[in-house]
């Protein structure tokens, strides 16, 4: 299975679209060459325009997935999940105190309009559609100790901001008669606040939220208004764009850390990649004062601001899963699909890279959806 932040977001709604049909977008084109090359069974994108009928989902796999790109072979995703977000959806309030409604930033997720920079699931197993859950509306104040910045917000807003800036989803799959979890989520940019650090500690709280839910605290509500966590013992993989590096950039006490040591989470084998550490050294800057081992990152950023580092993850449970193994899709030069990839600026395919890993499904006790604690 596989995660990638495939940069299917674009400026205006309806621009996204556009591009599918006419079915001529260069960089759609290397988007869909590196999952054709990959192949994950199971892959959540992060950052595609969702419009209001989810027709973007299904001209991407008929207009791009489903044609050969140059020798490769096309794949097909029989099932998938994109659901509503919290991205452009506007708030009502003005959640960046300028004195005005309605601006990207008023939105319950940074976005320009709904569905800006959505998530998308695309699966070859069937969706357990009858058990899968939502968290767009979880209220941030809802988590116990919520690390909401009360000195920036009045009450009146911080009692209506909603913990996610895209959603949680819990989508169980069936694989051969086991169930498996997937937990997607794409945190906000711990960056563009103040030094209230109102994204920094909404980050590091959209990360617990995945803590606690496989923990198995009582906190939480669905958007289908189920309570609990996930049940004891349920086999899951945690996916997506988590904008959290274990060492380096601008993250609160180390966010990705909840997960990375979480006693429910397999041992953290970071994926590497031949091109992760060459662009690193060649970039340098910021690149050459980072903590963490260049090899294991995921983006290529600005080496002036925050460099290159680890922020798309597969975390599978420690129980019920095997991983075997696992790799980032970043050739050095010289190798196979560099050109796909580039040197992060211009963006040829996506500023992210593709982390895919190879599990095996062992056998539980129990098998079924996983229902709530």
């Amino acid at each position: 299975m596989a995660t990638f932040n495939a940069f299917l977001n674009r400026t205006n709604e309806g621009d996204l679209l556009k591009e599918l049909a006419e079915r001529d977008s260069p960089q759609i084109r290397a988007v869909s060459e590196i999952i054709q090359r990959v192949r994950p069974d199971i892959l959540l994108l992060n950052e595609v325009d969702r419009d209001s009928e989810g027709e973007a989902a299904a001209l991407l796999q008929k207009n791009y997935l489903a044609v050969p790109q140059r020798q490769q072979h096309a794949i097909e995703y029989p099932y998938r999940y994109f659901a509503p977000v919290n991205t452009g959806v506007d708030s009502g309030l003005d959640l960046n105190n300028d004195g005005r409604l309605g601006t990207p930033e008023d939105a319950f997720g940074y976005g320009t309009f709904p569905g800006q920079y959505g998530m998308l699931l695309l699966s070859k197993y069937p969706l357990q559609t009858a058990s899968v859950r939502t968290f767009q509306n979880f209220l941030w104040k809802d988590m116990p100790g919520a690390l909401i910045p009360n000195e920036y917000y009045p009450p009146e807003v911080s009692g209506q901001l909603r913990l996610s800036s895209k959603s949680h989803w819990d989508i169980p799959l069936n694989i051969q008669g086991k169930t498996l979890h997937i937990l997607a989520a794409h945190p906000t940019p711990p960056v563009f606040d103040g030094p209230e650090d109102r994204n920094g500690r909404r980050n590091h709280d959209e990360i617990r939220f995945w803590a606690d839910y496989i923990r198995g605290e009582d906190y939480f509500y669905d958007d289908q208004g189920r309570a609990g966590a996930l049940a004891p013992g349920a086999r899951f993989v945690i996916l997506g764009d988590y904008n959290a590096d274990p060492h380096d950039g601008d993250s609160l006490n180390n966010a990705i850390g909840q997960l990375l040591q979480h006693p429910a989470v397999a041992e953290d084998r970071p994926p590497a990649s031949d091109g992760a550490l060459q662009d690193a050294a060649s970039a340098g800057q910021v690149n050459d004062q980072h903590r963490g081992n260049a090899a294991f990152d995921t983006g290529a950023f600005n080496p002036k601001g925050s460099g290159n580092l680890r922020l798309d993850y597969v975390l599978p449970s420690r129980r019920g899963i095997t991983p075997q193994c696992a790799s980032v899709f970043w050739p050095a030069e010289g190798q196979a699909g560099r050109e796909l990839v580039g040197k992060g600026h211009p963006v040829v395919s996506s500023d992210h890279h593709l982390v895919w890993m190879d599990l095996t499904l062992d056998d539980l006790d129990s098998d079924s959806a996983g229902e709530v604690r």
